[in-house]
């Protein structure tokens, strides 16, 4: 079965007797590939993570909790929804750097401690489209244990600043992840 004739979304392509294991393959298809005129994943809501703000606004994250995830980022994309984000979690605390390279659209980038609560924002960070390495790099001025990333602006108008606790509950870290 060729990708070109899955992204089709062409189940009758499949044989019979493949239909099921094609059937699988659509669906894993549609939560990673963008939607068309848009360069941001299609993510099915069921497998993104709710952040709510002490106010009661729920801002629905990706996950970045492998090695690769937190290496891509929101690398490439053209849009962000303001109720939409991406929660970069490490096992360990320390002062996460986090850079812009290749990223297309501001940011604000929130830092957490383990314990949830705000340890350093950085507002309304500028997409960066130099060559190579020249993308300034931002760190915490605190050890810092998740990493939130959302559209430029959303901290402010959420109220989101250094000590307010957010509320989010993350899976269970995976074998070798």
């Amino acid at each position: 079965m060729s990708i070109t004739t899955v992204r089709k979304g062409s189940a009758q392509s499949c044989g019979v007797l493949a239909r099921a294991g094609c059937l699988a393959v659509l669906v894993s298809l549609a939560t990673v590939l963008p939607a068309p005129g848009r360069s941001e994943p299609r993510v099915q809501d069921d497998t993104l993570i709710r952040v709510t703000t002490p106010q009661g606004t729920t801002i629905l994250v990706e996950l970045a909790d492998t090695a690769e995830e937190r290496a891509q980022g929101l690398m490439f994309r053209q849009f962000l929804a303001k109720d939409r984000g991406m929660l970069f979690t490490f096992s360990e605390p320390q002062h996460w750097t986090i850079w812009m390279k290749n990223t297309r659209i501001p940011l604000d980038i929130i830092w957490l401690d383990g314990e949830k609560r705000i340890v350093h924002v950085e507002r309304n960070v500028p997409a960066c489209h130099l060559a190579g390495n020249g993308c300034p790099q931002y760190q915490p001025n605190q050890k810092a244990m998740y990493v939130l990333e959302l559209a430029a602006g959303s901290a402010e108008s959420l109220k989101l600043g250094r000590g307010v606790r957010l509320d989010f509950q993350v899976p269970n870290p995976s074998v070798g992840r």
